[in-house]
């Protein structure tokens, strides 16, 4: 494995990343109820990138994707739960009811954040693809399990980084989104955005 392939595979990586996806909607729903707990949504997602990089290195989730009934389970696990969080972002802007943020009251916001970002991610079966699909692709011949791992888990560290950066800009427009008309607005928007996403896994074939 040379230098100059991980390069390239670091470049295509940042690519992937930047293109907005559940996850990107997710922390973006959390962001707007405090910044703590949009940060541990955004490590919620990085640890389960981890998981499923670390599972495909070592040929789990081959096995999984081979395994039809286990990777449907995942699949609709992914369905059912992003049409879950669509549906609290969309009676959020219903009810049109928001208390003041207390970030001080950092350690439930956190542990549910980080549990919704890592749930989301860890159903959603495309990940899986990904790592397996598209890893090897990087790989020059002969080049061990220590790379592949590399290669997952810098990708869990990039999404990482531009996910913290996003919580830090939102946080930044906090008095611009924390009004109510424009929350409701990205509320809607959210909740919109992640009932269509489990409406494209649910019909999607990977």
């Amino acid at each position: 494995m040379s230098w100059s392939k991980y390069a390239e595979y670091l470049a295509f990586a940042v690519v992937l990343v930047l293109i907005p996806g559940p996850d990107f909607a997710v922390v973006t729903k959390n962001t707007l109820t405090g910044r703590r707990r949009g940060r541990w949504t955004a490590l919620g997602v990085s640890s389960s990138n981890l998981v499923q990089g670390t599972a495909a290195a070592f040929g789990l989730s081959a096995l999984i994707v081979r395994i039809q009934p286990l990777f449907e389970a995942v699949k609709w696990a992914g369905v059912c739960y992003l049409a879950y969080l669509g549906a609290q972002a969309i009676r959020s802007a219903i009810r049109g009811q928001y208390q003041p943020v207390d970030e001080a009251d950092g350690r439930s916001r956190g542990l549910a954040g980080w549990r919704q970002g890592f749930i989301s991610n860890i159903t959603n079966p495309k990940v899986l693809v990904f790592y397996l699909a598209v890893l090897p692709q990087f790989l020059t011949p002969g080049a061990g399990l220590g790379w592949l791992l590399v290669l997952a888990w810098s990708h869990a560290v990039i999404s990482l980084s531009y996910l913290l950066v996003l919580v830090t800009g939102l946080h930044g427009a906090r008095r611009l989104l924390m009004r109510r008309r424009v929350r409701r607005g990205l509320d809607a928007t959210t909740g919109a955005v992640l009932l269509g996403f489990s409406a494209k896994l649910a019909t999607a074939r990977v």
